[in-house]
């Protein structure tokens, strides 16, 4: 996807297409990081600390159950 800046007040803005801020559950609420590697623009959403919490246990979890499974299923 191609995209260009569009001018807004005094600034840029790049305008997101409603498909990716869906994929990405972000809404107008949702706080973004923008950083950059020096040369690419990288933006994501910041996501909450107890969602990340959530994530990881479920993660380890399914590795403690399904880990040596999955890892036969990689091979």
């Amino acid at each position: 996807m191609i995209k260009r800046l569009t001018k807004h007040g005094n600034s840029l803005a790049l305008v997101i297409d409603r498909s990716v801020l869906d994929l990405l559950e972000i809404d107008p609420d949702t706080p973004l990081s923008v950083t950059t590697d020096g040369k690419c623009l990288i933006v994501f959403p910041v996501r909450d600390p107890k969602r990340q919490k959530a994530f990881r246990t479920a993660l380890a979890e399914v590795n403690k159950r399904y880990g040596r499974a999955l890892k036969r299923l990689a091979d």
